[in-house]
């Protein structure tokens, strides 16, 4: 059972979705702490030839606070807003009738909860690029501990044989001692991504939003830029 764990950001990059394609279960950790000024409520889309944030306004209440309890904060009219800003950088590229599946998730005002949007959208992506991988999130794992410790009680908890580890947390797994703790094999993720024609850019933006790759490559070709 080989496994990857990653907190549910919004709009996601093309790369968390790589790590999706190479799992066999893939586990949404919800319950982590919302970090203010993190991926977890915004991304980047290209907008005049440059990165341009998008980002969901949301209720910070406490320092604590987690991923799951973070609300949206719908007291102004900001849903509508990006939904216009989305068809205005996207409405002539040549997939843009594929919009409707994100601008739908994010008109829909039933996700009251920042997670909850963030994951219906990172699932709908996934079946649309044909990912397998079985996803659970980690608020129905009744997990406690911190870092290290509680990777590895999610991963045991689930029976995981190898973890897909991305990048940014080789140092603090190796100075965890990870690999002495458990006979789970440790991989990291390998993935450079590649250069595909951005529609009005005039120098290529790396790291966008995978919804950038999906407009302007289709669903078909981005299910093997993932790959």
């Amino acid at each position: 059972m080989k496994t990857s764990i990653m907190q549910p950001t919004f709009l996601p990059w093309s790369g968390y979705f790589h790590l999706m394609a190479n799992v066999d279960l893939f586990i949404l950790l919800d319950d982590a702490q919302f970090q203010k000024g993190s991926w977890h409520n915004r991304n980047r889309i290209a907008l005049n030839s440059s990165p341009h944030w998008v980002t969901v306004p949301v209720n910070h209440e406490h320092l604590g606070q987690t991923i799951q309890n973070t609300t949206i904060n719908d007291l102004r009219p900001w849903r509508e807003k990006m939904v216009r800003t989305l068809k205005q950088v996207y409405s002539k590229h040549e997939h843009a009738k594929e919009l409707f599946h994100f601008t739908d998730l994010i008109l829909n005002e039933s996700f009251t909860s920042l997670a909850q949007m963030n994951i219906a959208i990172i699932q709908m992506m996934a079946q649309k690029m044909n990912v397998k991988c079985q996803i659970v999130k980690s608020s129905e794992l009744s997990i406690q501990g911190v870092r290290t410790e509680r990777l590895l009680s999610i991963l045991n908890k689930v029976n995981a044989t190898n973890y897909l580890s991305p990048q940014g947390a080789r140092d603090y797994l190796t100075y965890d001692g990870f690999e002495n703790q458990n006979d789970i094999g440790l991989s990291y993720q390998v993935f450079e991504p590649t250069l595909y024609v951005q529609k009005s850019v005039t120098t290529f933006i790396p790291q966008l939003s995978m919804l950038d790759v999906v407009m302007n490559l289709g669903w078909a070709k981005s299910a093997l830029y993932i790959k």
